[in-house]
């Protein structure tokens, strides 16, 4: 049997994809320990993703080929409007963080990346490419969230975003995107191996830099951005 298309985008990627799966953000968030300053400084980001994420699934049913795929991805759209962006939110509460907060606080530089590569994507109105986009995001997450051993963290805000990205409906959804993607992407296989490729690196990077950050809480802006760096060498 030929290796499926997803399959061997991934193994160019290896590396990079395991360093991802296997951050030390995951592991914390998988046993439960990871720091609220730190998981305060990844969702204020991760949610950011929400508008370029909304448009490029936009784009997908736009671009999309069936119906069915059409269908599949306005159903995912709406879980993500409205299931996925209330966990945001009670989160943001149970961690004291409020809008205002969220607003004063400057995209890191992987979260502007991946954002500017979601809507490229998106503007490009080339399917193959928003897949490429889309499988990273949701089949990277799926791999991590399945690597859990044993009961949930107690706290809902690991708990829940854990079994957000492990479940069977959100494991038959990152299947379709692979499905759609070993379907097309042999035929646009620059197109796909330089968005996957992006995508993945872009991934890593953001789980880098929640560390690289205070606990936006306590200053109200985090470390290391841009500006911090030139203030730094100052």
């Amino acid at each position: 049997m030929s290796q499926r298309f997803t399959d061997g985008l991934r193994e160019e990627n290896r590396p990079t994809w395991d360093e991802a799966v296997g951050h030390r953000f995951v592991q914390e968030l998988l046993s439960g320990d990871v720091d609220d300053a730190v998981m305060s400084n990844y969702l204020i980001q991760d949610h950011r993703f929400l508008d370029a994420f909304v448009t490029l699934l936009g784009s997908a049913i736009a671009t999309a080929d069936t119906f069915e795929a059409r269908l599949r991805f306005g159903r995912f759209a709406g879980i993500i409007c409205s299931e996925e962006n209330t966990y945001f939110l009670r989160s943001f509460e149970a961690l004291n963080i409020s809008e205002a907060l969220r607003d004063r606080i400057p995209d890191t530089e992987p979260t502007g990346g991946f954002a500017a590569l979601m809507r490229e994507a998106a503007q490009t109105r080339d399917y193959v490419a928003i897949l490429a986009v889309l499988t990273v995001a949701e089949w990277l997450y799926y791999e991590w969230a399945r690597m859990r051993q044993g009961p949930l963290p107690e706290n809902f805000v690991h708990a829940e975003w854990i079994t957000l990205h492990d479940n069977p409906a959100f494991a038959e959804f990152v299947e379709f995107l692979r499905n759609e993607l070993d379907r097309l992407g042999a035929d646009a296989a620059e197109v796909a191996r330089d968005f996957f490729g992006r995508a993945v690196q872009l991934e890593r990077q953001f789980f880098d830099a929640v560390y690289a950050q205070n606990d936006p809480r306590d200053a109200g802006t985090p470390r290391n951005t841009r500006a911090d760096y030139a203030q730094e060498e100052n």
